[in-house]
């Protein structure tokens, strides 16, 4: 398993070209090869090939708009395959919640591209909230719908830690109920603060159990650990990054 950084916690140090090249900069001295492009802003895949090969990096993962899967399916296959990503990521359902209609829209809106993608040499990757834990009205939980509905070879998942535990999951076990369809996984930390509030931290630094996390990853053959960190409270998100991969490094887990 491969220690990576999920871009999406840099977001706002990448909102232009310039500043999207000096923070693909500042990731690879940070020791880090391996990044999953997400939350940046809008970039032709020539310039991004260009860019991650300067800096000796590897984008391995997305998370693409919605409409450009649904609409530009080709075209976003294409481009994964001039900046060498064969994953294409969608970050949730669109709009952002889960009841019965918006599943079933969902699953007929998205099965004709992703079966698009799948011809064309590429995996799917579908990232989970927390949202997805709630239960339809057959009982179910949508994650699991999802995952009867959208089998491993058209859907594979990016299993979100913090949310996972944020909907009262055990995250580790969660994991392990996606061998074979969880080749990344997003390692995102929780604490308590004030008030019992929930917050994200970085990895090892909260209260989540990441040797057996980091356990189930592995018994489930997870390739590219992606640390993310969607808020940082004020601190410098360079260095909760690296605060996430000392941690990580320290259990033995290698960049």
């Amino acid at each position: 398993m491969i220690i990576g950084a999920q871009l999406y916690t840099v977001r706002d140090f990448a909102k232009n070209l310039t500043d999207f090249e000096e923070t693909l900069k500042k990731i690879a001295d940070l020791g880090c090869k391996t990044v999953q492009v997400s939350g940046t802003c809008e970039y032709e895949a020539e310039w991004l090939n260009e860019k991650l090969k300067e800096n000796g990096l590897a984008c391995v993962l997305t998370h693409i708009k919605a409409s450009d899967i649904l609409e530009n399916t080709e075209k976003v296959c294409r481009d994964h395959g001039i900046f060498g990503c064969s994953n294409i990521g969608l970050g949730a359902v669109p709009g952002g919640k889960l009841n019965d209609e918006i599943y079933e829209k969902f699953k007929a809106d998205f099965m004709p591209a992703i079966e698009k993608i799948n011809k064309a040499g590429y995996r799917f990757f579908y990232h989970n909230h927390a949202f997805e834990f709630s239960k339809s009205a057959d009982g179910k939980r949508f994650f699991e719908k999802m995952l009867e509905d959208f089998p491993a070879e058209k859907m594979s998942i990016t299993f979100d830690t913090y949310w996972a535990q944020f909907a009262g999951a055990d995250p580790a076990k969660a994991l392990l109920s996606l061998k074979g369809r969880a080749q990344c996984v997003h390692l995102k930390d929780m604490t308590v603060w004030e008030r019992n509030e929930n917050r994200m931290a970085p990895v090892g630094h909260g209260n989540m159990d990441f040797e057996a996390i980091l356990a189930a990853a592995e018994q489930v053959e997870a390739e590219y650990l992606l640390v993310e960190q969607d808020n940082c409270y004020g601190e410098d998100p360079f260095v909760c990054l690296k605060k996430s991969f000392d941690y990580l490094k320290s259990l033995g887990m290698k960049f």
